[in-house]
């Protein structure tokens, strides 16, 4: 179990993580997210033992985790930590750098062990290939490979997916967190992309200016986020006077709408206009303006710009944040 009490971090005098408390349990998976420079990766580092806390205190399990002051060499050997920078050997194959830290007294056992994470990340072909000749998403791949080899109890990634192609994207992270949740792995992923977080993280931390302003499980924020900032984290969100749709209720209340949630409706009395439909493949995000303020909604055709739309919010966007 990891716990993280009241910590606080600043770089000199500029504060980057104020009262952070949180606790995970040993299997979980947490997501944390954000905008550009709230934290995320900061927290992971401080969670490593990269950097000496300013306040609060962390500990996995029974063990104090503490930072450069005390430890020369930063990290556990419990712990693993993955970043966009990770280091390889470039001049070494693929299988040499994954099986860097695995026990040369059983070779067979390793030739096993280095297999079965080659498949993991789809990196079979390249097993005898230098790493110097990789793309960067490829090198990602065999870095995420290596910190799993000697199966850490706590793995913290940081946008372990950002240099990967979409398209083999989507079965790497199946791959992955179907092979930490057989191990009981925990695992901390700071991301900003909500396809690594709606599928496979069970909760998600939301940090605002460096301090957690959300802490749900995954689904339950998704559906029921507790403001603008939050929905907006899971892609394009409205933000509208529900007593538009519903007079009968106070002006005063906001809903959060996702695009899906907001439906064409010609018989609405509430018009729009089409300022441009963009393709998503099985739809289209249509752009529209509604008394002055610009509206996201979803279609399945494309709609011509200038063009005149009802909308009306779905009754369960209405039940379920009302």
């Amino acid at each position: 179990m990891l716990n993280v009490n009241n910590v606080s971090f600043a770089y000199d005098t500029t504060p980057i993580l104020k009262n952070i408390s949180f606790t995970i349990k040993k299997g979980q998976h947490i997501a944390v997210i954000g905008a550009s420079g709230c934290g995320k990766s900061t927290l992971l580092k401080v969670i490593y033992g990269l950097l000496d806390v300013d306040e609060g205190s962390l500990f996995w399990n029974d063990t104090q985790i503490l930072g450069p002051a005390y430890n020369l060499i930063p990290g556990e050997a419990y712990m693993k930590h993955l970043s966009q920078g990770s280091e390889l050997q470039s001049f070494e194959t693929v299988a040499e750098n994954i099986g860097q830290y695995l026990s040369n007294f059983e070779p067979d056992l390793k030739r096993g062990r280095v297999q079965e994470l080659l498949d993991i990340v789809e990196m079979t072909a390249f097993a005898q290939t230098k790493v110097t000749n990789l793309s960067g998403g490829q090198k990602q791949r065999v870095a995420l490979a290596k910190v799993l080899a000697k199966k850490p109890e706590l793995l913290l990634l940081d946008e372990p997916f950002g240099n990967i192609d979409n398209f083999r994207r989507s079965s790497l992270r199946r791959n992955l967190f179907s092979y930490l949740k057989r191990n009981k792995i925990t695992s901390i992923t700071a991301t900003h992309d909500k396809t690594d977080i709606l599928s496979f993280a069970d909760e998600t931390l939301v940090i605002q200016e460096g301090m957690i302003v959300a802490n749900a499980k995954t689904q339950e924020l998704y559906l029921q986020p507790k403001s603008y900032y939050v929905a907006s984290l899971f892609g394009e969100v409205n933000q509208l006077p529900l007593s538009i749709f519903r007079p009968d209720l106070s002006n005063e209340t906001q809903l959060l709408v996702y695009p899906h949630e907001l439906l064409i409706d010609e018989a609405s009395a509430i018009k729009a206009v089409v300022k441009k439909s963009h393709f998503q493949g099985s739809h289209y995000l249509v752009e529209a303006v509604w008394n002055e303020q610009i509206v996201f909604l979803e279609n399945k055709e494309n709609l011509s710009k200038n063009k005149e739309i009802g909308i009306q919010i779905s009754p369960e966007a209405i039940a379920l944040r009302t």
